[in-house]
C-alpha cells in the first residue's frame, strides 16, 4: 500500500484554481464536550505552546482539559447565535462575497472555500474536496493580517501535512501576511472613521491585538512588529496624535510574560487616571469571535466602567464589509493571472 494518495482521473479533469480562506477555528457547539475536543486540538499544536511535549501533555490532559472546557463553554454560549458560531458564520459570508466578486471575472474557473485550522470545516477535509474537483492551483489566504507563528505558521504546517500525502502536488500560493496592505488599511481606517462619526471621537483609541508569549517575539516572531506597523499606518491616515491612541495586547493564557502592555490592565489604568471615553478596535481579527464579542465587548467593558470609565465603544471587526472583501480579493488577484 502506497503512502501517497492519488486520483487516477485527476489529470482528465478540467483544471481549476481553488482559493482557501482559513481562520483559527471554533468548537462545533457551546458545550463542554465540544470545547474539550477543540481545545485538545488547539493546545496540542507545538506552534501554540512551545514547551516540552511530555510535560505539556501531562498538564494539558491532566489539568487543563478537565477544567477549562466547562468554563469556555459558558463563554461561547454567551455569544452563540441562531447561525451557530459567529466566527464560522461570518467567514461563510466572507467566502460567499469573495466568490461572487471573483465569479464576475473568472466564472467557474475559480472555486472559493473556507477552512478552520482547528475544528470544522478542517483544512484536510477542504483540501481533499479541492483535490476531488481537479483543482491544480491552490491559493491559501489565512485571515490573520499580521503574521504569527501560532496562527499563520501553524496554518502552513497543516497545509503542508495534508498536501504532503498527495501523489500529485498542486501549485500552491501561500499569503503569509497583509498587515500593511493598502486596501486592508483603508477598510480599517474607514471603519474607525465611521464609528467616530456616529459616536464621537474618543479621548483614547485603543488598538487591542491578540496576545503572544514574549518569548516568541524574542525568538524572532515578527508579529509584534507587524502589529505596530499596522497601527502606525492607520493612525497616520486618521491624523491621530501620539497621545490619542495606544496599542495593547489581549487574551493572555498561563503564567508566562506576554507582549505588553496588556489590554485589561491598560483599560483599568486609563479609567483610574481620568479617561472617560474610549473606543477599542482589534485589527488582528478579520471576523468577530469569542475574543472580541465576549472578551472585548463584555469583560473589558466591565473593567473600564468599574474603574471609573463612562463611555466604552467596541468597533466591530471588518467582517464581511464590502471594503474588506475588496481587500481580500486584492490579495488573491495577483495569483490568478494564469487562470483562464
Amino acid at each position: 500500500m502506497s503512502r501517497f494518495k492519488g486520483d487516477l482521473a485527476f489529470s482528465k479533469k478540467t483544471p481549476k484554481t481553488g482559493v482557501l480562506l482559513t481562520n483559527l477555528g471554533t468548537p462545533d457547539a457551546p458545550t463542554a464536550p465540544a470545547l474539550r475536543r477543540y481545545l485538545a486540538e488547539f493546545l496540542s499544536d507545538p506552534r501554540v505552546v512551545e514547551i516540552s511535549r511530555l510535560i505539556w501533555m501531562v498538564i494539558l490532559h491532566g489539568i487543563i482539559l478537565r477544567i477549562r472546557p466547562a468554563k469556555s463553554a459558558k463563554l461561547y454560549d454567551s455569544i452563540w447565535t441562531e447561525e451557530g458560531s459567529p466566527l464560522l458564520a461570518i467567514t461563510q459570508k466572507q467566502r460567499d462575497a469573495v466568490a461572487a466578486q471573483l465569479h464576475k471575472s473568472y466564472g467557474d474557473d475559480v472555486v472559493v472555500d473556507i477552512a478552520m485550522r482547528y475544528g470544522n470545516p478542517s483544512i484536510p477535509s477542504r483540501l481533499k474536496a479541492m483535490q476531488e474537483q481537479g483543482i491544480n492551483n491552490i491559493i491559501v489566504l489565512p485571515l490573520y493580517p499580521q503574521y504569527a507563528s501560532p496562527t499563520t505558521g501553524s496554518t502552513f504546517d497543516a497545509i503542508a501535512k495534508e498536501v504532503g500525502t498527495w501523489r500529485w502536488v498542486p501549485s500552491i500560493s501561500f499569503i503569509s501576511s497583509y498587515h500593511d496592505n493598502p486596501l486592508y488599511i483603508r477598510a480599517l481606517r474607514k471603519s474607525i472613521e465611521e464609528h467616530f462619526a456616529e459616536h464621537g471621537k474618543p479621548e483614547k483609541l485603543v488598538f487591542s491585538y491578540h496576545g503572544m508569549p514574549k518569548r516568541f517575539h524574542n525568538l524572532g516572531d515578527p508579529y509584534f512588529d507587524f502589529c505596530h506597523k499596522t497601527t502606525e499606518i492607520v493612525t497616520k491616515r486618521l491624523g491621530l496624535k501620539e497621545d490619542e491612541y495606544i496599542l495593547t495586547f489581549q487574551s493572555r493564557f498561563g503564567n508566562a510574560e506576554w507582549l505588553k502592555p496588556y489590554t485589561d490592565e491598560t483599560l483599568e489604568s486609563l479609567a483610574k487616571a481620568g479617561t472617560k471615553h474610549i473606543a477599542i478596535v482589534s485589527p488582528a481579527f478579520s471576523a468577530d469571535c469569542l475574543e472580541t464579542l465576549e472578551e472585548l465587548e463584555e469583560e473589558n467593558r466591565e473593567i473600564f466602567e468599574e474603574a471609573g470609565g463612562e463611555s466604552y465603544h467596541y468597533i466591530p471587526c471588518l467582517n464581511a464589509r464590502e471594503d474588506h472583501i475588496d481587500a481580500i480579493v486584492s490579495l488573491i488577484t495577483p495569483y490568478l493571472k494564469n487562470t483562464q
